[in-house]
């Protein structure tokens, strides 16, 4: 199976959880006609956009989560990015994403598949991130180590969040905090 034959399938099960933010059903499909026109839909050289992975990365304690200031956006994001030729899955892809950029070993994404769903622009040539965004739970001990992607790695308890965030690393957050 490929990549794109497993994000195909990870979008045709998602289902928005409860108290998730409308649009998620019809994001979904969109992602789905997205990949229906777009053979390489899955990678950044397609110039009407691509799929990226990324993790919000909770603390054992379930009490924080671990953001990166990005390099070149300088906005805290949760870990994330570009699936890659070695990728098997879309979940295989935000898990190690999310290991590169937290430097920390031993995640685990929390089980039933995407927490949600979040299309954002980016610019010319792209145009599109369509984002499948999971949570990972980090192991007792884990200690964190910046990338070259990141300015900073900082946990930020859950109600500080919105302060330092913007709103889909927000929605991010509530839709795991529900999964929780």
């Amino acid at each position: 199976m490929t990549l794109y034959d497993d994000a195909t399938l990870v979008l045709k099960a998602y289902a928005p959880g409860p108290g998730a933010d409308e649009g998620q059903a019809e994001l979904r499909q969109a992602y789905l006609d997205h990949l229906a026109l777009h053979g390489d839909g899955m990678w950044k050289a397609c110039g009407a956009g691509h799929l990226t992975a990324s993790a919000l990365v909770i603390d054992p304690e379930r009490e924080k989560v671990l953001l990166t200031l990005h390099r070149k956006l300088r906005m805290w994001l949760q870990m994330g990015g570009h699936c890659e030729e070695r990728d098997t899955t879309v979940e295989a892809a935000a898990l190690r994403e999310a290991t590169e950029e937290s430097g920390i070993t031993g995640l685990t994404l929390l089980p039933g598949g995407p927490v949600r769903l979040d299309r954002h622009p980016i610019p010319s040539p792209c145009n599109w991130h369509l984002d499948v965004q999971y949570a990972a739970l980090a192991p007792a001990g884990a200690a964190e180590r910046i990338s070259e992607e990141s300015l900073e790695l900082r946990w930020f308890g859950y109600e500080d969040v919105a302060g330092v965030a913007d709103t889909s690393v927000v929605r991010l957050l509530e839709a795991t905090r529900s999964r929780l």
